[in-house]
């Protein structure tokens, strides 16, 4: 009986305890989460931009083509190391990055504020002024 009883009593712990937490389950993502995309005057994605948003715990990269996701009103810093701000070996002409929505249409506007440039929004199209290697932090 005792034997029984050790058996009954381990498998109700098993099965309750299977039962908690730790499971696969995903919570759905925030109803407010904002897709963007940096992108080249062309259009074609900056992939592969180091960023980190107040909403998030650790630095992530844009993805291939060029989408990043935050939650308003986060502020976001973009670190554009590797980006030389030179377009073709031209020091008067930049490379053209972009802040654009699903439809490519520029999201001008944005306050933002680059380590080496001070303080701006993007114009119309998106674009926005920075340095080589500059940091800069987007008030989304």
């Amino acid at each position: 009986m005792k034997k029984l009883m050790a058996l009954i009593i381990s498998l109700v712990a098993v099965i309750g305890l299977s039962a908690c937490g730790g499971g696969g389950g995903s919570n759905p993502p925030p109803s407010n989460l904002t897709t963007l995309f940096l992108v080249d005057q062309n259009g074609f994605s900056y992939g592969g931009i180091p960023y980190r948003c107040d909403s998030m715990r650790d630095w992530s990269v844009t993805a291939p083509n060029g989408e990043f996701s935050f939650l308003p009103p986060d502020n976001c810093e973009f670190d554009f190391l590797g980006l030389d701000g030179d377009l073709f070996g031209d020091p008067i002409v930049d490379d053209i990055v972009r802040i654009v929505d699903f439809d490519y249409g520029g999201k001008g506007g944005i306050p933002y504020a680059c380590e080496s440039f001070g303080a701006s929004s993007t114009y119309n199209d998106g674009s926005f002024n920075y340095d080589i290697d500059d940091r800069c932090v987007f008030y989304l």
